[in-house]
């Protein structure tokens, strides 16, 4: 029988020095209890975020979206690209009118932050608007199409027309950009325009127990003379130190779905394929940048094991339940790897999991040689070329299956909550 889903789960393994990646509100590293002890932890809204900023260098602008409330700021500046004899006030007012149009959502005038901005800054939304490039240029068109010359009442006529208004929000509703088809959208004011995410990013955890540690500094001014001793200012900053697990399930038939056709009709898959694996580097290479500047964590994981899996996603995190003791000579990578090995083959033989789901192990070091038994080992390169060659050829419907299903059904995706 043909798969009728495509799920990728991405498991990692990482080591972190002395570090504070996403700290709370008093400053401290996050925490969680898991298995009855205290564990590091970092945020997935941490993690998600380090991946959409690699994607600048992994994917064209043209690929990406912008997360603002300065909507209307953003759509001002393509209708100005667009007619440069706008005055920018009539570009915000046009570009407000076509926000609130096309999304629903109100836009009001912040309050000045200081006595000396000389202009009024633009219209913003209440709340964080994610559009995609592309979205912004098909609405800044459309904005000169009903408003010509900046003229605001023109524009608010030609929206009048059900036609054009309906056009403004199926703008809203295709075209969708990488980041917004993997982590979401939510427009609170028009539920209609809601993209469900394609991916699942965990809360990283240690798979020990931890301890917050913290650092007494000073800092000496420079100005001081021998005669004068003593710091010129003294702090303090909590951080840990933590071997995590990382995970993250990304439903290739809801990414697909939420990008629409190829535009290439030799390639249909070739934009879930390039969205698939920036989001496999992304996510394996990226790092939170909380205080790295003052701790140089820069880090790669020790490991990564990528399942393919057709009907839904599986974690590990349950191998680390029991919390992982230091080894014989220190450190907690062995046998964390240990344990995985271990715990996989076991659950994937309970329940069946066990018929040959695609897999790829890159690993590091003698640490981690237990993994070999995961999956087929590949370097970085590698495993992109290998899981986007697989993510054609199950999107790729077979010749004796297009009559009786049409195709891949995209229509029942992870659907975590929207938004990034």
């Amino acid at each position: 029988m043909t798969p009728n889903r495509t799920i990728l789960d991405i498991h990692i393994l990482q080591t972190v020095p002395p570090s504070n990646l996403n700290r709370d509100d008093t400053g401290t590293p996050k925490s969680a209890t898991y298995g009855g002890v205290r564990r590091s932890r970092v945020s997935s809204q941490a993690w998600k975020r380090a991946t959409r900023k690699a994607f600048a260098e992994l994917l064209d602008p043209s690929e990406l979206g912008v997360r603002t409330k300065k909507v209307v700021e953003v759509l001002a500046d393509r209708v100005l690209g667009l007619d440069p004899s706008l005055s920018r006030v009539a570009a915000q007012s046009l570009a407000a009118e076509t926000i609130t149009v096309a999304t629903g959502s109100k836009v009001a005038v912040p309050t000045r932050k200081s006595k000396q901005d000389v202009e009024d800054p633009a219209a913003e939304s209440t709340y964080l608007m994610f559009l995609s490039d592309r979205q912004y240029d098909a609405l800044a068109a459309m904005t000169l199409e009903g408003g010509k010359g900046g003229d605001v009442k023109a524009l608010k006529d030609f929206f009048k027309d059900k036609e054009n208004k309906a056009r403004a929000k199926q703008l809203v509703l295709t075209e969708h950009s990488v980041d917004i088809a993997l982590f979401g959208r939510m427009v609170a004011d028009s539920t209609d325009l809601n993209v469900d995410a394609a991916a699942q990013v965990a809360h990283a955890l240690s798979v020990h127990a931890v301890e917050v540690e913290s650092d007494y500094y000073t800092a000496v001014d420079d100005k001081n003379t021998d005669a004068e001793t003593g710091a010129g200012m003294i702090g303090t900053i909590d951080f840990n130190s933590a071997t995590l697990y990382r995970y993250a399930a990304l439903d290739v038939n809801r990414l697909q779905e939420n990008l629409g056709a190829g535009h290439d009709d030799a390639r249909p898959t070739e934009p879930t394929r390039r969205a698939v694996t920036a989001f496999l580097e992304g996510f394996i290479t990226s790092l939170p940048t909380g205080k790295i500047n003052t701790f140089g964590n820069q880090t790669l994981p020790a490991a990564v094991v990528v399942k393919v899996r057709s009907r839904r996603p599986v974690s590990y995190v349950a191998a680390f339940e029991e919390p992982v003791g230091v080894g014989r000579g220190g450190g907690f990578l062995t046998g964390s790897c240990e344990k995985l090995a271990e715990f996989v083959p076991d659950l994937e033989k309970s329940f069946g999991l066990s018929d040959g789901p695609e897999g790829w192990v890159l690993r590091v070091g003698r640490e981690t040689e237990a993994l070999e038994v995961l999956g087929k080992p590949v370097s970085l390169p590698e495993l992109l070329a290998s899981v986007g060659d697989a993510v054609v050829a199950r999107l790729t419907p077979k010749d004796s299956d297009a009559g009786r299903t049409g195709g891949t059904d995209g229509g029942s995706g992870i659907a975590p909550e929207p938004g990034a």
